[in-house]
């Protein structure tokens, strides 16, 4: 029984880290259009495809990518942990089906 309580306790601690790393992400995802959104608007080019090439291609937006990915990483990273954790209640209590059935049946 000491293994899904210790899961349900990973998933209760750790579901709030994931949920900044969540929001976070978001976060940079948005910003990440105002940065595009001011370098366009900055830029001296003259057609609409020049400016936003040029913006893509500044070190603000590329630091913002950055961001992004790292963001990102974080996410999956805990959402996945989350993800094993649920597994291993789910496995537990798949297994304590199986010794009831087994009992049951005199195995």
């Amino acid at each position: 029984m000491e293994e899904p309580l210790k899961a349900i306790e990973y998933i209760q601690k750790n579901s709030r880290e994931y949920a900044q790393a969540k929001a976070q992400r978001v976060f940079i995802e948005n910003s990440l259009k105002s940065v595009k959104s001011e370098l366009i608007g900055e830029s001296d080019a003259k057609t609409f495809g020049d400016r936003e090439a040029e913006a893509y291609a500044h070190p603000k937006y590329k630091l913002q990518l950055q961001g992004l990915a790292e963001a990102v990483e974080t996410e999956e990273y805990l959402r996945y942990m989350l993800e094993a954790a649920k597994l291993k209640i789910e496995i537990w209590k798949t297994n304590q089906f199986t010794v009831r059935t087994e009992m049951k049946l005199g195995l």
